[in-house]
Formats: structure tokens, sequence, C-alpha cells
């Protein structure tokens, strides 16, 4: 560890300095030069201008957030075209997110750690207006009439709880106000893909009563033919809805209701067996985007969620507030997981998993010290019914299961300002955790609880009111859970996983805020490391059975170069190894962990005119990324373009965009031990047009 930070010290300084050349501008600030009204750009305005944010449940200037952060505002959101969860990820340094598959299957990979997408915990936590979406199943959510995201990185478990071991995504809708405002979006591109969105919000008492609603239909044709059914086999296709009802009966006091549902009707999975898959059950060897399935798959998965959020002033300096949500997300999907004319494994999933969470905070914003105290509350009713036909009898299974439980947690963070220009920053958390598992078929159940004290600590050094640096220490953890396969009473449930985060950074803005440069240096230890464990040479479990270190770094830069000009960079470095790891099949101390890239970066430029010229090009990378834990299989390093043109004005937008501009292919080959190709998105060119009122 220490020589690779001598190492890393002698060429980041380097890197900053050239990296001052360009920019960041998802990065900590709006910095395209536009006035809110209108889409005219403001001659002589240079500088990037300041983002409040929520990311520790208080309003803050970014700039002064103790964390390693990166934002996007309503703006970068449309600029980036950021559609999904997923596109995220492109943006932001050491984020991954893997899809597995499937619409609704997707999971994040933070800082190298990662959780498959089948358990019922995740290492990022998905927050949307404060519904938690901190489970394997349904991490996505509908990107319409959002004001703000914000992706912090490194445990936040003092503030959010379980499942946010190595950070948060949280997404927060636009709150309505006196202003009548409007948005229709139309946009269509190869194969023959569509997207409509439209977006409405206003008053319906002038300073009392708000509303605002957003709709989209998006589809696409997919890309794997099947040469046995005819036609393609991953057809996509979803609705969404989002309703939004704001009352401020008293100038103190601020209720906000958001309803949305999120609706799939798609075709199957987007992959095929490899070589060595296809082997296994006597098949030729498959042909590349070519499925030869005998059944149909589809997926029409559904997710309704609901968050009620109550804020009170009790005085100038001191708010209370509330926030109940409710989430059912339920998972109905069938599948050919052979994709030959054979039946070896077709499967149909019925999920139904429902999240109620109850969290009351009060908070001070004091300048001489500021603090907030929580309690927290969720429960949870998992059912998932599942059946695989198969040709061969040992293959063919039928499972019915539950999974239900609650939690309660109490929380404080503070920061202090202490002699000099430093700030003492602290939190501490308390989270009892207690689950049952029943099995409705062997009539089996089985209970377990977990409990976890999540503290940190940190101090701030201000240099100057434009240059912050932090140091800090931090404890997050991943709950513990079921095997819900286990025969053997040994392996039933698994205990909690729990990281320790070491990090400093530095938050830096010069030049009349005409550059901004952030950084941050961390290093992680896990234990009692959740891994899928080889108890037998053919049996496998998910245990506690390893240890991992992790060390890293991000930088972040924006600059404005000149009226409308800008520049961006990011880069993440993820160096994350098993300390201990061994089970019946081998010893894989010194691996890799599975599907953490090594490194992430996105380059781009962008240009704004008055003229009402627009023009923005991206270069995203991903390094190498394992697929197991023997460090087997692994999906090479691969860079796509994404680009966009076009004119605006104060009402009206066209462009010509492009994702993956040159249709580069990055399958992943070797999924799940080697059985499966998960196939790239291919590239897409499109145009859109916007009409604002």
């Amino acid at each position: 560890m220490i020589d690779f930070y001598k190492g890393t010290f002698r060429w980041v300084p380097a890197v900053m300095f050239a990296m001052v050349l360009v920019l960041n501008p998802f990065a900590t600030f709006a910095s395209d030069g536009k006035e809110k009204a209108g889409n005219k750009t403001t001659p002589g305005k240079h500088k990037i201008e300041a983002i409040t944010v929520t990311a520790q449940k208080q309003e803050e200037n970014v700039q002064e957030v103790p964390v390693s952060i990166t934002v996007f505002n309503e703006r970068d959101i449309e600029d980036k075209k950021i559609e999904s969860v997923e596109d995220i990820a492109d943006f932001v340094p050491n984020l991954t997110i893997l899809d597995n598959g499937m619409s609704g299957t997707n999971s994040p990979s933070m800082r190298g750690v990662h959780v498959a997408p089948y358990t019922f915990t995740t290492t990022t936590g998905l927050y949307v207006d404060g519904v938690p979406m901190i489970s394997g199943f349904g991490f996505e959510a509908g990107l319409l009439d959002i004001e703000r995201i914000e992706v912090l990185r490194g445990p936040q478990g003092t503030l959010y709880g379980k499942n946010t071991e190595t950070g948060v995504i949280n997404i927060i809708s636009r709150q309505p106000g006196n202003e009548f405002k409007g948005k229709v979006s139309v946009a269509g591109g190869q194969d023959k893909k569509g997207d409509v969105s439209l977006s409405l919000a206003g008053p319906i008492q002038k300073d009392r009563l708000f509303f605002g609603l957003a709709g989209q239909y998006y589809q696409k044709d997919g890309y794997i033919e099947n040469t046995n059914l005819g036609g393609m086999d991953d057809d996509r296709k979803h609705w969404f809805g989002k309703a939004h009802l704001r009352w401020t009966p008293m100038d103190d006091l601020d209720i906000s209701l958001i309803a949305s549902h999120l609706k799939y009707d798609e075709g199957g999975p987007n992959m095929n067996f490899t070589e060595k898959g296809a082997a296994m059950f006597g098949l030729a060897a498959p042909q590349d985007r070519k499925v030869s399935s005998n059944l149909e798959g589809w997926n029409k998965t559904a997710s309704d969620s609901q968050s009620l959020k109550i804020g009170y002033n009790l005085s100038d300096l001191i708010t209370l507030t509330s926030v109940t949500t409710n989430r059912v997300y339920e998972d109905r999907t069938v599948a050919d997981f052979d994709f030959s004319s054979a039946t070896y494994m077709h499967s149909d999933k019925d999920g139904n998993y429902k999240k109620m969470s109850q969290e009351l905070r009060l908070d001070s914003s004091a300048k001489q010290l500021k603090w907030l105290v929580g309690l927290y509350y969720d429960k949870d009713q998992n059912d998932l019914d599942f059946e695989v036909a198969s040709m061969i009898p040992p293959m063919a299974s039928v499972s019915s299961r539950s999974i239900n439980g609650d939690a309660w947690a109490a929380f404080a963070n503070f920061t202090c300002p202490l002699p000099g220009q430093f700030s003492l920053v602290g939190g501490l958390r308390y989270e009892q955790q207690d689950q049952e598992f029943e099995d409705h078929i062997k009539k089996m159940k089985v209970d377990d609880s977990w409990d976890a004290l999540s503290p940190r600590i940190g101090l701030e050094y201000q240099f100057s009111s434009s240059i912050m640096t932090y140091a800090g220490a931090s404890k997050g953890y991943r709950s513990g859970g079921f095997n819900q396969m286990a025969e053997d009473p040994l392996y039933f449930s698994y205990g909690a996983e729990e990281l320790w985060s070491y990090e400093v950074g530095v938050k830096s803005a010069f030049f009349n805020n005409r550059l901004v440069l952030n950084g941050a240096l961390y290093h992680m230890d896990i234990s009692d490391m959740q891994v899928e464990q080889a108890v037998t040479p053919v049996v496998n479990y998910l245990t506690n059975a390893a240890e991992a270190t992790a060390k890293g770094i991000e930088l972040e830069i924006t600059a404005v170069m000149t009226d409308g000009l800008s520049l961006m960079a990011g880069f993440g470095y993820s160096d994350i190894e098993f300390d201990n790891f061994k089970d019946a099949r081998g010893d894989y101390k010194g691996n890799k962990n599975p599907f953490a890239p090594e490194y992430t970066f996105n380059i781009g430029a962008q240009y704004r005119h008055g003229s009402g010229v627009y023009a923005r090009a991206d270069l995203i990378g991903y390094g190498e990324m394992y697929l197991d834990k023997a460090n087997e299989y692994s999906r090479d390093a691969y860079e796509i373009v994404n680009a966009k043109i076009g004119y605006e004005t104060e009402a009206f937008d066209i462009y010509l965009y492009a994702k993956n501009l040159f249709d580069k292919k990055y399958d992943s080959n070797g999924f799940y031990g080697g059985m499966y190709t998960l196939y790239s998105e291919p590239g897409e060119i499109g145009l859109q047009a916007v009409y604002r009122f």
C-alpha cells in the first residue's frame, strides 16, 4: 500500500496539472454559462456556478461536502443524454453499473465492490426522492423531471445505513412552483427506436399548491436474431409515469407527495451461451448475436413507488423532516437460458418485493455547529416463485420462498468548527435488522438477525474560500442474508460484510471559479466479505469466506474556457484484491475481485453559442474487468464515443445524437462461470426534438 501511494503521489500532481486544461462539468457545478430562463448564452459569463446538494441530508454547497461526490443538474442530464441509471456511470469515476441481461437486473460496482443481482442486498444504494432501492432487484428508475443526481463515493452507513458500503446514488425530482412550465421531447433512431416524453408543472393555487406530471414511452427493436422462431429475441419497451403534488399551507411547512410507475413489456435476455456453455449440452458453437430458442422469452416487470416528504422549519436554523416511502417491485419473466431448440433450462420467475420505510430527522444548520439526528425504520416482504423446466430431470426444479423482516436505526451527524481553519466531522449509526426465511415447499423456516455500528470521523481544513481538504475514516456494511437453496443448516444464512475506508481529498476552485479541481485517494479494508464459495466441488453458497483490500484514486475537473466552451475530464483507478479466499475449487489469494474495472475515464468537450449552435462529444472508457473469482474470464478494456450536435432556441431544440458512435463491441465473454456471453448494446444514431412551453 505504501509503495502504491508513493508511486501515486509522483504522478498525481502532473495529472492534475494537465487536467487543468480540461473540464468536468458533471463533477460539481453547472458550467455551461446558460441562464436558467430560456436557452440564451450570457456573453462574458465565464465562471462556474455552485450547486447546492443534500448529500448529507442538509443543504450544502457541494464544494464544502467532505465526500468524493459527482453531481448532475437538470441541464447536465440533458446535455449528457443520461436516460437511465446505467448511463450515470459513464460520467462517474470508479462507478460501473452492469447490465446483467435483462431490464431491471442492473447491479452497481463502486470502487471495485460488487454484489450479484440475485441477492437481496447491494453495495451501492439507490435512493429516488427518498425511496430506498437497496437490493439486487429493480436497481432502476425513470429519469424524467429530475432536478439533480448526486453520486456519493465511499461508505455512507452513518446517514444511509445498510447496503451503502461503497456509496449512494441519490436522485431528486424537480419541485413544482409558481411558474407553469412544460416540455415535450420526441426522439427516433436506428432499430426503430422511439422515445416520447412529456412533463408539465405549475401552480394549482399560487404560493400554496402545485402539481407536476411526467410520462414517457420508449421502445427499441432487439439486435439478437432468433433463427428458430424468427424475428428478434430481445425487443425492448417500457412506460414510465410520475405524479407530484406539493403543498405549502404555511411558509415554514413544505409537503411533497410523489408517485411513480415503471412498466416493462420486453423480450428475452441479451445473452447467449459461450462455446464452453454450449459444449456442456452437446450444442453447436453459438453464432454471434443469434439464438435458436424454442421459447419466446418475455419480461413484464413493473415497479410502483410513493414518497411523502414533510419539512417543517421550527426556527430559522432548525428543521424537522419526515420521509415516508413505499415500493412494490413485481418481477415477471420467462426466459430460455439454453438458447436452443431443446428444453434444457426454461425459467419462469414470479417475484413480488415490497419495502416500506420511515425516516424522521431533526437538523440544525447553525454556523457554529451543524448537526443532524434521526430515526429510521423499514419493513420488507419478499416472495419469489421460480420454476425451471428441463428435459434433464435433475435440472428441473420448483421453488417457492419468502424473506420477510424489518430494521430500525438511530443516527447522528455533526460538523463542528475548531480553532484555525479546521472543522471536525463525525457521526454514528446503530442499526438492527431481523429477517425470516421460509421455504413453502419444504415447510422450513429459518430466522436470523444482524446489527451494526457505523461510525464516521474526519477533519476538514479550509485553506481559503475556494480550497478545502479533508481526511477521514468511515465504516460501511452490507447486511447478511439467506442461501435460498441451502440443504445444510451450516449454510442457511450468512453474516454481514464490513468495510473500513480511509480517505483524503481536496476540493478547489481557481481563476474566479472558471476551473474546479477535485480529487480523492482512498484505502479500504473489507472483512467477512460475502463471496460465492464452493463448499464442495459442485455446491456453491454465499458465505463470509474472504477478506480483501482496495485502494484507488478519483479525479474530476471542470473548466470554462470561453463563452459557451467547456472541456471535461474525469478519472478513477481501482485496485481490489483478495487477501484471503479459498474454497473446494482453489485458492484465490492475490486475485482481483470480479466486476471491478481497473480504471474508468471520460473526456469531453461542449460548445453552446449564443446564436443557438450546440455541439458536444465524450470519450468514455473502462479498464479490464474480471468476471470470476479465479480471474479466468475477463472483459477487455474498451472505449466508446458519444456525440451530440444541434440548434437551440428559447422554446425549441433539435439535435442529431450518437451513442457509441463507432459501434464498438464490448461483450462480456465468460459470464456466470464461463457459461454465457453478455452482449453489449450496439451503437445508436438518432434525431431528437424538444419543445418547451
